[in-house]
């Protein structure tokens, strides 16, 4: 599922960003499964880039079945916790991308804001930055790429400090309104941003530590195994399909309502805020994905548990 779940991903990467054709066409072309023909048949150059994507995903299948055949004494705790390592990578990682990207696009904006662009960087320069392709490709990119290096080598989450910026940039604009009586749309924004970070990422974060509030009238009661049972039950009944729901309505063609902002760069209307409403929609994704990955670490280890193996003796019921 979370092999699945990463091709997915990759090959929406594929068709919308760099224009391959996709399995859906590459099948219509070939009228295969009972899909209708399409009305202009791909050319030579697809027909590859379609062999490529339908290879792939075979491959795909047959590594994971490869791989569950060649470790038949690996444990189901084991890759729990590889799991659960990585959507603790994933979550870091995307921390560290909104504190980097937080700091420079607001500075970035009130240097634009106040005409200091052009006196530090020149005019040609202040225009790019004023262009949210340009500043997304060259100055966003890079910064998230940076953020998963830091992330592997820093293994702190630091989701009490994100709240406390949080606190501070809300109490910043207080202040500067208030007291200074100087207000920008960038101010605001840089609220929105890392709020809405704290409270997508942290969700994935507080299910690795059982953070979650429980609100049940049974499930206090239930023996250790029933409660793995309801644990393992909920996380595919349940868990599974809302981050389903929210990737393929959010990114099955290129207007949904994650493609579309990710594509364009999406911004504020005001202009002079931060260049980051493309980004905030990326939120969303990087929500769905690191708690798909979590629900399957999360229920390998209930299921450890059912099966009675893989679980120390003093935490067996």
């Amino acid at each position: 599922m979370v092999s699945l779940t990463l091709l997915f991903l990759f090959n929406n990467y594929l068709i919308f960003w760099r224009g391959w054709p996709g399995l859906w066409n590459f099948f219509a072309h070939h009228e295969m499964f009972g899909i209708s023909p399409l009305r202009k048949p791909l050319d030579s150059n697809a027909l590859t880039l379609g062999w490529i994507q339908s290879i792939a995903l075979v491959s795909m299948l047959s590594t994971i079945c490869l791989f569950v055949i060649k470790t038949p004494k690996r444990t189901l705790l084991e890759d729990s916790d590889i799991l659960r390592r990585f959507a603790a990578y994933l979550t870091r990682a995307c921390f560290w991308a909104v504190l980097l990207v937080g700091f420079v696009d607001v500075t970035i904006s009130f240097l634009r804001v106040e005409g200091f662009l052009k006196t530090i960087l020149g005019n040609s320069m202040a225009i790019e930055l004023g262009r949210a392709v340009f500043r997304g490709t060259y100055v966003h990119y890079p910064l998230i790429i940076i953020s998963f290096v830091i992330a592997f080598f820093v293994r702190g989450l630091g989701f009490t400090w994100l709240a406390l910026l949080v606190v501070i940039a809300e109490f910043q604009i207080v202040i500067s309104r208030f007291v200074y009586s100087y207000e920008q749309a960038f101010m605001g924004d840089l609220v929105r941003m890392w709020y809405a970070a704290l409270f997508l990422f942290s969700s994935s974060y507080a299910l690795i530590n059982e953070g979650h509030v429980r609100v049940d009238v049974f499930y206090s009661r239930f023996k250790t195994k029933t409660k793995a049972l309801s644990n393992a039950i909920g996380c595919v009944l349940l868990g599974l399909p809302l981050c389903w729901v929210i990737l393929s309505t959010g990114m099955w063609v290129r207007a949904s309502s994650l493609n579309g902002p990710l594509l364009v760069f999406e911004i504020y209307q005001q202009g002079f805020g931060m260049y980051v409403k493309y980004l905030m929609v990326g939120f969303l994704v990087v929500f769905a994905v690191s708690m798909l990955v979590q629900f399957m670490g999360y229920f390998l280890r209930n299921s450890a548990e059912l099966i009675g193996k893989n679980v120390p003796p003093d935490q067996q019921s």
